[in-house]
């Protein structure tokens, strides 16, 4: 069970990049529930994410000399997922679709990929814990700036570039 909850079902094992992978099917997931309504689901599972990889990950990887292998992505869906909680709240709150505002979705997931990877301030110092809080927090910080981004650049476009195109 274990295995199942940190790997998300088997998707940690594709290759290469299980996290872009992992960020990808959560994206993917999480506009397949906005869509059906469901859009609250997203800051859900979220959460969910969140509390089985606090718990999950420091079972999977104990004993083991990496502590934050490439397999591990429950982590990546916590953060993709806390990303997109951003612009899912606010976009089903003026009933937009998402489809149709796809930055809504798309930013939030390049940005999370770019913090996860490039890993800048207080990711990389999350993820050079090397333990299995760091593991969760690199991402969940990733999560938060790249929410945080897709908000700003929302508002920049939609206070300062829309108006000025008319």
């Amino acid at each position: 069970m274990i295995r199942a909850i940190v790997t998300v079902l088997g998707i940690g094992y594709l290759r290469p990049a299980s996290g872009t992978w992992a960020s990808a099917t959560a994206v993917a997931l999480g506009v397949a529930l906005y869509e059906i309504g469901l859009w609250w689901a997203v800051p859900v599972l979220a959460l969910l994410a969140i509390l089985l990889g606090f718990w999950a990950v420091p079972r999977a990887i104990a004993g083991q000399e990496d502590a934050d292998p490439s397999e591990i992505v429950i982590d990546e869906f916590a953060g993709q997922w806390l990303a997109l909680s951003f612009t899912v709240i606010p976009l089903a709150q003026h009933g937009a679709d998402l489809i149709a505002a796809w930055p809504g979705y798309v930013v939030p997931f390049l940005a999370f990929r770019l913090f996860d990877i490039r890993k800048p301030w207080l990711v990389g110092r999350a993820d050079r814990r090397g333990d299995a809080m760091g593991v969760m927090a690199d991402d969940l910080w990733a999560g938060l700036f790249a929410g945080i981004v897709a908000v700003i650049l929302a508002g920049l476009y939609h206070m300062v570039l829309q108006p000025m195109m008319g």
